[in-house]
């Protein structure tokens, strides 16, 4: 369960990544609101953190990157300003919940497991959408333009990680570690020819492409340019 934290209090966030971690969560922590921009908008996370007063970008302005982008993530504000004022701004850029510094740690661990639940509730039954493209994480289906496919569990699995994130660059590293786990061998290819098996089914049979190839930097899903 990997959580982004953006704080740029040293003694905070490591207050926090520790605490968190004992939990049994995997914490990466950006100091700024720039780093924290960019680490939110290139990986994937259960869940990020996000403190509103930050260096280069603010929170919100960070939040609103982020939902440009990613509608399904949650994202927690974790910041000292808490007016209703500032709340609602926190919620209408699109945050799912709102902690005021100072904090109960066990709160705050309440709150952090409910969102992520949520999120394993809704990743169960969601049926995801891409131009014709639909697959349903529930029923286990995939289609295009109407037509069922049939997929190899990894195959699924590296489909449905596209479709949550469409847009989105994908490394082959994170490819494999949310598909593959602790069985992926670091030196290996299967990344590329478990996608090249992906295409035959998803992209060849059809006029329009979806799966693309970022020279150097992975794969991503979008409409053919």
């Amino acid at each position: 369960m990997k959580i982004l934290l953006v704080e740029d209090e040293p003694k905070v966030s490591a207050f926090i990544k520790r605490g968190l971690e004992e939990e049994g969560f995997e914490v990466e922590v950006a100091y700024d609101g720039r780093f924290g921009r960019q680490l939110s908008l290139s990986h994937s996370y259960e869940l990020i953190i996000l403190d509103v007063i930050l260096p280069y970008f603010s929170g919100l302005e960070v939040l609103e990157a982020i939902r440009a982008q990613d509608q399904q993530t949650p994202v927690l504000m974790l910041t000292a300003l808490g007016t209703t004022q500032d709340k609602l701004h926190g919620f209408g850029g699109g945050a799912d919940d709102y902690l005021v510094k100072p904090f109960d740690f066990p709160e705050l661990v309440a709150r952090v497991r409910a969102l992520t639940r949520r999120r394993g509730q809704q990743a169960k039954s969601a049926v995801l959408q891409f131009e014709d493209l639909t697959l349903d994480s529930g029923a286990k289906t995939v289609t295009r333009a109407g037509q069922p496919l049939k997929l190899t569990a990894r195959e699924f699995g590296l489909l449905e990680l596209l479709l949550r994130h469409p847009g989105r660059v994908l490394s082959r590293a994170e490819l494999a570690a949310d598909v593959w786990e602790d069985s992926f061998d670091a030196g290996s290819n299967v990344v590329d020819v478990y996608v090249n098996y992906l295409r035959n089914k998803v992209d060849k049979p059809f006029p329009r492409k979806l799966i693309h190839t970022v020279v150097g930097m992975g794969y991503v899903l979008r409409a053919q340019e």
